[in-house]
């Protein structure tokens, strides 16, 4: 059976097509493909990298199974010598990109792939998939994190993702960005993120009490719980907490919180509050849930309700006010020769490309300049070799360090990039020598430029 979590057929059928009509030509020299972002949402004044460690995964397993080359030859569109020739494919090539957690900008590549033509050309499809999906989800996590500061923020976003592969990549992506943890049991295995969790409304509704419904759970988990209290009336739920707390204490079982999940929750959270305090338990939390996302939050958060995390979910891993980003993976060179793409509202920048990032005195960032590889620049150059041959060249890094990177680059962010609003664009100049090769591109016909073989 095809293992569909790390088959090589997860890609677009152009990109087999393409391979065979390569095969028939004897076309395999070195390409060079960049992943960049044509533009930034109208909402994001920024985004933050993320899914290079599942890419580096997928590159480095990269094979065919007898399995799927079997069922290549079976539809017909493709010859037995071309598919024998994949047998023994696999990535032998070169990856430059940028750290998880690293802001960037349009026109910016996160990613360069230095391989032969076949195997650059086969991974787009799946590597763009990796990038696109986490980036798009950690740049809107991150603005949750901006307006809501000390507050526990916890992934909810499993039931409403799309598919299971997204909903383990939400929690990675929103825990790299500078949320708490998750729900997400498997994402908690797979990624060591801290797991965090309540109650269902229907643990309620299956006690012919809602007391004994709190108690019950207790019994069960007597460490730090935290009880769903608005299935039916939330004040009087939050009575019985009180009460039933009063007892518990004695028996030495603290109760860590209450959740709120639906009505208004300011207005709940300050009754609520009210009612923990009169009853001599200030330390007590609450946490709110339902349809939040970062506009939300700043609102909660503004009004002064006494709200001590929130559990975010399907607005941010579905990232509903920009679900996709405009992005691309290019071929910038092929044997040698610079490639650049003219289409209308579609051109490249052509070459292997690094970007370097200034800083200001306060260690602000001051703007990114994008220049050719090859040339030395001021600022800090943001590509760095990943993998060499095929190999990577670092073990993985835990997520937890990349969490820490990312906080070090959203600290030097400019204060109006933090902005939920659109704000002044960063300035990405770009270098002089990349223009004159771009004008040099342009001024050279496709027929004229050296087409490489073997």
């Amino acid at each position: 059976m095809i293992d569909q979590r790390t088959s090589v057929l997860l890609t677009d059928l152009y990109q087999l097509t393409m391979l065979q009509a390569y095969f028939d030509r004897g076309m395999n020299d070195t390409a060079v493909f960049e992943l960049f972002v044509r533009k930034l949402p109208r909402e994001r004044n920024f985004l933050l990298a993320a899914g290079l460690e599942q890419v580096l995964d997928y590159l480095a397993n990269l094979r065919f199974t007898r399995e799927e080359l079997d069922w290549l030859l079976s539809t017909g569109r493709f010859t037995s010598e071309f598919l024998h020739s994949l047998e023994d494919l696999c990535f032998t090539g070169d990856v430059h990109a940028m750290p998880e957690g690293t802001v960037f900008f349009l026109d910016e590549p996160l990613l360069r792939v230095v391989a032969p033509l076949r195997e650059a050309q086969l991974v787009e499809s799946r590597v763009m998939n990796l990038v696109h999906y986490q980036t798009v989800v950690a740049s809107k996590a991150v603005r949750c994190v901006f307006v809501a500061p000390g507050k526990l923020l916890v992934d909810f976003g499993l039931r409403r993702a799309h598919g299971a592969e997204a909903g383990l990549h939400s929690a990675r992506a929103s825990y790299l960005a500078g949320f708490s943890g998750t729900a997400t049991v498997l994402a908690g295995a797979l990624f060591d993120i801290p797991l965090y969790g309540t109650m269902a409304h229907s643990f309620i509704q299956t006690h012919a009490d809602e007391g004994l419904a709190f108690e019950n759970f207790v019994r069960s988990h007597p460490g730090n719980t935290t009880l769903l209290i608005d299935t039916y009336d939330t004040e009087l739920a939050a009575q019985k907490v009180v009460a039933l707390a009063a007892k518990w204490r004695n028996q030495g079982i603290a109760i860590g919180g209450v959740r709120l999940d639906s009505g208004d929750l300011a207005e709940h959270a300050r009754r609520v509050r009210r009612i923990l305090d009169a009853g001599g338990f200030g330390g007590v939390r609450i946490f709110a849930s339902g349809n939040l996302d970062e506009y939300k939050l700043r609102d909660l958060v503004a009004s002064g309700a006494p709200i001590d995390g929130f559990g975010v979910g399907t607005r941010m891993n579905t990232s509903v006010d920009a679900p996709y980003l405009n992005s691309a993976y290019k071929l910038e060179e092929y044997a040698g020769q610079p490639r650049r793409k003219r289409s209308e509202g579609k051109a490249t920048w052509p070459g292997r490309k690094q970007v370097y990032r200034r800083f200001d005195q306060w260690g602000h960032m001051a703007g990114d300049v994008l220049a050719l590889e090859w040339e030395s620049l001021a600022g800090v150059p943001l590509l760095r070799p990943v993998m060499r041959n095929g190999r990577r060249l670092v073990v993985s890094t835990p997520l937890k360090d990349v969490r820490d990177y990312t906080a070090q680059q959203i600290a030097a962010l400019p204060a109006p990039l933090r902005a939920l609003e659109e704000a002044e664009r960063y300035r990405v100049s770009i270098s002089d020598a990349l223009r004159e090769l771009a004008r040099s591109v342009d001024e050279t016909t496709p027929s004229q430029l050296t087409c490489g073989a073997g």
